[in-house]
């Protein structure tokens, strides 16, 4: 395989950029930028994401089998990159910006222009990352887009030249 074109392939896939939450019994909570995200089905609405095997996120999801998926907006750059990094709570913060659990016990970042929140319903392993189904049980918009939804999500072309996934 050619790994130059492989990996420029791979890159022309678009991807949204979302914070992905979770937490457990115990009151830890993940928090991490993510895109592998996509609907999955209409009925039951699902969702498929692609989540690091060895991160906090994928053990703490997997344990409480709930997640929230958080919409970042187009003006929302400074908020992808702070969950870039391991997710430290202080109260009722992640990373320095405010949450509330919500229908699942999912943390829901206030900021978030729009947020899903989904129980677990399938897990597949494989490779350096596991896929996670979930069933949509709440969502909720916290600032109505304006025009099409799909254009108001921040993607990774937002964060600039020099950011690239895929490869």
């Amino acid at each position: 395989m050619d790994e130059s074109a492989k990996k420029t392939t791979l890159r022309m896939i678009p991807y949204g950029l979302y914070i992905l939450t979770g937490a457990n019994e115990a009151g830890e909570v993940a928090a991490a930028t993510i895109n592998w995200v996509t609907q999955s089905s209409f009925k039951p609405p699902q969702l498929a994401i692609g989540v690091k095997a060895d991160s906090g996120a994928h053990d703490i999801i997997k344990a409480s089998g709930h997640f929230a998926l958080n919409v970042l907006g187009k003006d929302q750059q400074g908020l992808a990159f702070a969950f870039f990094k391991p997710a430290e709570r202080d109260g009722h913060t992640v990373n320095g910006e405010p949450f509330e659990f919500r229908t699942t016990g999912s943390p829901v970042l206030e900021a978030a222009i729009a947020y899903l929140e989904c129980k677990l319903v399938h897990t597949y392993e494989g490779g350096d990352h596991s896929v996670f189904v979930g069933e949509v049980v709440d969502a909720g918009v916290q600032r109505s887009p304006e025009g099409r939804p799909d254009l108001a999500t921040l993607t990774l072309e937002d964060l600039g030249e020099k950011v690239f996934y895929g490869g």
